[in-house]
């Protein structure tokens, strides 16, 4: 199954709650996501706010033309739990 979201909204912070097309439901911190040049602006929580899941691209994306990866969200949402361990390694997200 590929990845996908499919609803996204704004939790405060740096923190998006969000579904996925397999029915999970959790809550990202991207704030480790905020580097370079496209996402540094997204510092601004009130642009960082401005967040929302695209129909098209299957993922959040922003106003300025920054987007993530659906997997990247995911692991933020879920990265404690035990049974995804193995998917996360696979991703590369963890050792």
């Amino acid at each position: 199954m590929i990845l996908h979201v499919t609803n996204a909204k704004y939790a405060g912070d740096y923190r998006v709650e969000v579904d996925f097309n397999d029915g999970r439901q959790g809550v990202a911190d991207l704030s480790e996501a905020l580097r370079g040049p496209v996402f540094e602006p997204l510092k601004d929580k009130t642009k960082f706010s401005q967040l929302k899941a695209d129909k098209e691209l299957e993922t959040i994306v922003w106003p300025n033309g920054a987007d993530l990866a659906p997997e990247y969200i995911y692991f933020q949402a879920f990265k404690e739990e035990k049974e995804l361990q193995k998917k996360f390694k696979k991703w590369g997200y963890i050792a």
